[in-house]
């Protein structure tokens, strides 16, 4: 029964695109079925990727007091949630930030600033300071995400370095203004066409866990494939407390990794990054998404803390996977033998509680 998706990823390397219907059933699969499921897509991710993960890196350059009204976002109008709030970091402190990225083992640092979209004074402000950065790296990728773009932004922003624009569709058009209104779903997409048209690679990817059907993260997925974006962060919904979708809690790990198979079956040589909310909804799962994704944010998001970035890179070791662009001995092939076991001070023979 489950040679069928074995089938599948023969006729996706044979140059078959997957199919909606492909889709959904690579999403519905059964539990006894998960395995072999990610065998098949994990060929997909190793003949385009190998074993190499490549690790991005957030500068939150400006957080919160965003006039959007997106549910889901802990930065938007109205938002309750305590998050950091701060208006634009100085080129030195954003540099500052960027580097600590780098030094991690990240090769893209994506730049990013809450709002509806920027001014023409704030592109310049963001070229500087991509300029100062690419002076002091010169091989670091950029990435910006400021929002939607108004004509010559993009331009202005190729010109200046950047290499990558980051706007997510985040969900399927037929689902979108159930989420946010205060712009439109043809806006988000006129935002990545200006991208592409300026020859910034698209960056462009969606939340699971808003409330979408089966179908509809179909589409999502479709969308982000005609768009032709490069490289596709998954997100998964952090529901804060103080946001329209407060308490909201519909993933589950193995629906999460369902979630990136399909993604890597429908866009089999696109970079599949795992990105906000891993942490909480894959939880142990996190290292056998690699199998089928080969990116991943390292350390905190925009407004919440991810796991430790030493963790990160251990994960990505322990699963057989090498950071891309590391240089060889830059990051430890294997720590065997460094580590001296946690000795037990609880239960049996102490008066402590028992570790259950």
């Amino acid at each position: 029964m489950t040679r069928r998706f074995d089938d599948l990823a023969d006729a996706v390397l044979a140059g078959t695109p997957a199919s909606a219907e492909d889709a959904l059933d690579v999403l519905r699969a059964d539990d006894d079925e998960l395995l072999p499921l990610v065998a098949a897509a994990a060929r997909l991710r190793r003949r385009h990727f190998g074993n190499t993960v490549k690790v991005n890196y957030l500068v939150n350059l400006k957080s919160g007091l965003c006039p959007e009204d997106c549910h889901y976002c802990s930065q938007r109008l109205g938002s309750q949630a305590d998050i950091l709030k701060y208006t634009w970091l100085k080129p030195d402190e954003a540099i500052e930030q960027a580097a600590a990225g780098l030094r991690g083992g990240a090769t893209r640092i994506c730049m990013v600033s809450s709002g509806r979209g920027p001014t023409d004074r704030d592109v310049d402000r963001v070229a500087g300071m991509v300029g100062a950065l690419k002076q002091e790296h010169p091989d670091v990728e950029v990435c910006a995400c400021l929002g939607l773009l108004k004509d010559g932004q993009a331009q202005r922003l190729r010109e200046a370095g950047v290499d990558a624009y980051n706007h997510n569709i985040n969900t399927a058009e037929s689902h979108h203004d159930d989420i946010v209104t205060s712009h439109t779903y043809a806006d988000r997409v006129d935002t990545v066409t200006k991208a592409k048209d300026a020859g910034l690679s698209p960056c462009s990817g969606l939340i699971a866990g808003l409330g979408e059907s089966d179908e509809q993260l179909v589409e999502a997925l479709f969308a982000l494939r005609d768009l032709g974006s490069d490289s596709i962060p998954v997100n998964f919904l952090m529901p804060f407390d103080g946001t329209p979708l407060e308490g909201t809690w519909e993933l589950t790990p193995v629906r999460c990794l369902r979630i990136l198979t399909m993604a890597r079956f429908v866009c089999p040589d696109k970079e599949i990054r795992i990105a906000g909310g891993r942490e909480m909804h894959l939880r142990s799962l996190q290292g056998l998404a690699l199998q089928v994704a080969n990116s991943l944010f390292l350390g905190d998001y925009l407004t919440s803390e991810g796991q430790a970035a030493e963790a990160d890179l251990e994960m990505i070791r322990d699963h057989g996977f090498v950071v891309l662009g590391a240089e060889a001995g830059s990051v430890p092939t294997d720590t065997g033998g460094t580590h001296d076991p946690a000795k037990r001070r609880r239960g049996a023979g102490t008066d402590v509680p028992a570790n259950a």
